[in-house]
């Protein structure tokens, strides 16, 4: 009963057999001049039916967004993102230093997601060209946010309007970005480029892969630096194929929309248990697969005694105890039963 993190989780059969196989088949081009990796873009350029898109595989999801925003800002830029954003809190900061120094904006909005009017206020400001001041280079949206919210289709085609009006780039951080696809039920192409996204992290590492994400540029212009930034921050491999043989099974045959909707349909599962027990409240929406309840002292005694695992979370309520569960692409129905089972008979 692992709920702490679908990073935690191990990787799935095929993804695994992908690596074995290229592993195991002689000899490859280095530094990405391999079969595989060539054949990711062309996956990527179909699933988004944008021809012209580039794409380079890395191995973190820190990576990815730090090295993507860095070719979005100068130096002396700002980035707007959510004050909760995985950017702000989870990465010591590395868009500051990836960046060489650009600064974060932070701002508010409910269940993780930028409030449209909070970000035209800020762009509103007349900061533009005064060189006292940081000059605005980017927006960064979370898809799913931190607080499992999904954005919608026009509701990311709003804040692009609003970035673009002003001559920002927009940039995804879609660590979560097949579940996000899974729930919205829209195309690929619909919740990203189509809407006004420039360039996207698209994340495999909590959908089944080992270690893989994929920088992709729906702005072939914003790609010319991307390599030398790459190379420059050490996260070139020369063995590239150990990336791109994971992100190529990931995207062959809907594997990536599959495993997010086994994880999607866990989550529901265990909400639809959970939530008519007294005293249990959801902080937020459930649209994916994270889960950020409150849970009686009592059910939540009982579950850590049968080692259930999952993070506590802070409540903006005095007093509430409340925790964070998720579901994985391999989560075991049986392990959501035994949970529910343990909670109700609490």
């Amino acid at each position: 009963m692992n709920f702490r993190s679908d990073n935690e989780v191990g990787a799935h059969p095929d993804i695994l057999a992908s690596v074995t196989r290229a592993f195991t088949s002689g000899t490859a081009p280095s530094y990405g001049a391999d079969d595989w990796t060539q054949r990711v873009e062309r996956r990527l350029r179909e699933l988004f039916d944008k021809p012209d898109l580039v794409a380079f595989p890395v191995a973190t999801g820190t990576a990815a967004n730090v090295l993507a925003l860095s070719c979005c800002t100068p130096s002396w830029g700002a980035i707007y993102c959510h004050a909760q954003a995985h950017i702000v809190v989870d990465e010591a900061n590395a868009p500051e230093f990836f960046t060489s120094g650009a600064k974060l904006c932070l701002l508010d909005g409910e269940a993780g997601k930028i409030d449209p009017r909070r970000l035209a206020q800020a762009l509103a400001e007349p900061v533009y060209g005064v060189v006292h001041h940081p000059q605005p280079a980017a927006v960064s949206i979370t898809q799913v946010t931190e607080c499992g919210t999904a954005y919608a289709p026009e509701e990311i085609a709003s804040l692009a309007a609003t970035a673009h009006r002003h001559g920002l780039k927009l940039h995804m951080d879609g660590a979560r970005f097949a579940n996000a696809l899974s729930f919205v039920g829209c195309s690929p192409a619909e919740l990203s480029w189509k809407a006004g996204v420039d360039v996207l992290s698209l994340g495999a590492t909590k959908n089944g892969a080992l270690a893989a994400e994929a920088v992709v540029f729906f702005d072939a212009d914003l790609a010319r630096e991307f390599e030398f930034r790459r190379k420059r921050g050490g996260h070139l491999l020369s063995k590239m194929r150990l990336l791109s043989a994971q992100l190529d099974a990931y995207l062959a045959d809907g594997l990536w929309l599959e495993n997010a909707r086994h994880a999607n349909g866990m989550a529901r599962r265990l909400v639809a248990g959970l939530t008519p027990l007294k005293g249990t409240q959801l902080l937020y929406p459930v649209d994916a697969n994270e889960i950020f309840v409150v849970l009686p002292a009592h059910i939540h005694d009982a579950l850590q005694a049968e080692g259930a695992q999952y993070h506590p979370w802070p409540s903006d309520r005095p007093g509430e105890r409340a925790y964070r569960l998720v579901t994985a692409f391999d989560t075991d129905p049986a392990d959501i039963d035994r949970f529910l089972s343990i909670a109700k008979s609490a």
